[in-house]
């Protein structure tokens, strides 16, 4: 079973995101995480969706997906990620 980290996001300034997500990959991979898929919404087929973006990284563990998150590296990020976009990130256990 992998573990899951969902983005929902929700980009406020453009160029700080892409700054953001240009440098976040390297902040995965001591953790063996992976970015499955990311993208921007196409079509919100039911409800209300105030996002713009989603980010789909898996890990091997909840265990990574938190050292990840918790590391230096990202956390020196995070400063960065919230000038550019209203984030929430949550994690889901699954196949």
């Amino acid at each position: 079973m992998s573990y899951y980290v969902i983005g929902h996001i929700r980009v406020l300034d453009a160029s700080r995101w892409a700054d953001y997500r240009a440098r976040v990959g390297a902040t995965l991979l001591p953790f063996g995480g992976e970015v499955v898929m990311r993208g921007g919404v196409d079509v919100v087929l039911a409800g209300d969706w105030p996002g713009t973006d989603t980010v789909v990284l898996r890990f091997a563990d909840a265990a990574s997906a938190r050292g990840w998150h918790d590391s230096p590296a990202y956390q020196a990020l995070v400063p960065l990620r919230e000038a550019g976009a209203e984030v929430v990130l949550v994690g889901y256990e699954g196949e």
